[in-house]
This record gives structure tokens, C-alpha cells and sequence, in this order.
């Protein structure tokens, strides 16, 4: 598949790139209590929490987009691919907001796991008092195992000098903190990271319209929690209105195929059939022209 990319290399210098650490919904697959998973006995089923891991092999940095429940073994992984010197050889962590899939991972930098020192946060304001002031992720700040660094909404965070993030405000619950995606500049690519919001017209009455955020990027890592309604029986799906993968495909195959192919979907729920490369609903995805994120694609930027 055309998205299953080497890192680009030009000339001898080794070139800026992400790479999917996870795919699935907050709580991973399987989830807790849902005892008839296959994911229980088969360990190639289970899939990690949705995160990115962004790495430029030319200054040894790395940085995490997300701290998720699975962070231990999303940091292992990232090891793997683009080892570090010293622990835990992180740059940095782009949290997109206060819902458990997203942030709860930094407790490992605690007193009681790898007791870090002053790794970089990167959050909105409110994120940044919710953790400041709640237990216990206030403990990290008072030990310094974490350093809060506030975003603000569309002012981009320069890495390197060519790697830049900027944070962009989408509609989604904000119980405790703002909820941002995020875009990603490097040297010659770009990604688009939106892992979790509301409906598609949502984003149009606060006057962003997502097409126009795939076409400025290379790459979009999009929201598809669900693949369609009725998905999780006895509870009405309006209580958790993400955009339905049928939904998505429906909008977007009003965009070119360049566009379409552009678009990988990513932060999938257990119940949600695409998970399954060999279902239905997996080849109707890519049938369709679109692709669905797997743990390991690395994209060269």
C-alpha cells in the first residue's frame, strides 16, 4: 500500500517522521468487561490507545502525541523503531485533552514508576490548570517530572527548524480541559492529527470545514470511534455523536481521489468492525479509496 512508507532519506541526512504507536479508542481493544473478545486469547488482536510518535533521527529527538493508558508499551515501541540514549528520551508530549485515552499515560513519568524530570507537556490552559490542579497529576508538576508548557490556539510550536505543531480547537465534550487536533510541519510533509471530535457540522457552525484541512495537509488522521449507528446496542449513539466512518466516507468521496487518499482513520472503538482488516466493513473502507491506521505505519515528512 501506497501509505507503507520508508523514512525519506535525502541525500545522507535520515528525514523527520511519524509513526502510529496506536489506533484504538481510549480504553484499547479489548476493553475492560467485555469478556467474549477474541482480543483476550489472541494477543494480534489487541490494539493500544490512539497515539503518534514523531521523530527526527537527524538530532536523536522524539517526541509522543498523547499520553495513553498504554503508554509503557507505545514508548517501548517507539525504542524499537528510533532508540534513546537516556529515559525517558522524550522531547516532548502533545496532549489533545482530558478524556482517560488521552492523558492518563502520565503517571509513568511519576515518583513511582520512571521518576522523569521536567519532560516537556505541551497543553492548552485549561489542561494545563486541571493538571496542575487535581491529584494526582499535580504531584508530577511539584516533582518536576513534567514541565507544563502552554499552547495557544493556532500558534505554531517550532521543534526544530523544520518541524513546527499547531494546535486548532474542535468541538468535542470539555468537562475538564479545551480539546485541540493537531497539525504537524515538516521539512517537505504534513499531518493532520484529530483523533477525537463531533460531528463533521459541528466543525462547519464554528466555521472550520474539515475538507479544507485535508487539502492543506499530506496526510489526516481522522476520528472514526464508530463505523455506524446502532453499533453499540441499548444506547442511543446521539450521546456520543462522532462522526460514523459511513458518515465520513458518505462527506468525503465528494473529494478528489488525491484527497480521499489522504485520509486514514484512526481512534477506533472495540465495537467498531473496521478493527477487523479481514471484515466487511474493512474492505469497504479501502474499496472506497480511504485507509485505516495500523500500529507501526511510519509516514516520512
Amino acid at each position: 500500500m501506497w501509505l507503507m512508507l520508508a523514512v525519506m532519506m535525502i541525500g545522507q541526512e535520515p528525514q523527520p517522521y511519524v509513526v502510529v504507536l496506536g489506533v484504538a479508542q481510549d480504553a484499547g481493544v479489548p476493553q475492560a468487561g467485555t469478556q467474549g473478545d477474541p482480543a483476550w486469547d489472541d494477543p494480534h488482536m489487541r490494539r493500544f490507545a490512539a497515539c503518534l510518535g514523531l521523530v527526527d533521527p537527524a538530532s536523536g529527538q522524539r517526541w509522543m502525541f498523547e499520553a495513553t493508558p498504554d503508554f509503557k508499551y507505545q514508548l517501548h515501541h517507539l525504542n524499537t523503531v528510533e532508540p534513546a540514549d537516556d529515559r525517558p528520551g522524550l522531547n516532548g508530549i502533545f496532549i489533545t485533552h482530558a478524556h482517560i485515552g488521552h492523558y492518563t499515560g502520565l503517571m509513568h513519568l511519576g515518583h513511582e514508576v520512571m521518576g522523569a524530570q521536567n519532560v516537556p507537556v505541551f497543553v492548552m490552559p485549561r489542561m494545563a490548570k486541571f493538571l496542575a490542579s487535581n491529584g494526582p497529576w499535580d504531584q508530577l508538576v511539584r516533582y518536576k517530572n513534567l514541565q507544563l508548557h502552554h499552547l495557544e490556539e493556532g500558534a505554531g510550536i517550532r521543534l526544530t527548524d523544520h518541524l513546527t505543531v499547531t494546535p486548532f480547537r474542535v468541538p468535542h465534550r470539555e468537562e475538564y480541559s479545551e480539546v485541540v487536533g493537531y497539525r504537524i510541519q515538516g521539512p517537505h510533509k504534513s499531518v493532520l492529527f484529530l483523533p477525537d471530535i463531533d460531528k463533521w457540522e459541528r466543525f462547519d457552525a464554528q466555521g472550520t470545514r474539515i475538507e479544507m484541512l485535508i487539502e492543506s495537509v499530506d496526510y489526516a488522521f481522522l476520528d472514526a470511534t464508530f463505523y455506524a449507528d446502532g453499533e453499540i446496542p441499548g444506547r442511543a449513539m446521539t450521546e456520543i455523536p462522532h462522526p460514523f466512518i459511513t458518515e465520513s466516507m458518505d462527506r468525503f468521496d465528494q473529494m478528489s481521489e488525491h484527497h480521499r487518499k489522504k485520509i486514514i482513520f484512526i481512534h477506533l472503538n472495540h465495537t467498531n468492525p473496521a478493527l477487523n482488516p479481514t471484515s466487511d466493513a474493512a474492505k469497504t473502507v479501502r474499496n472506497r479509496g480511504y485507509t485505516i491506521a495500523v500500529e507501526g505505519l511510519q509516514l516520512p515528512l
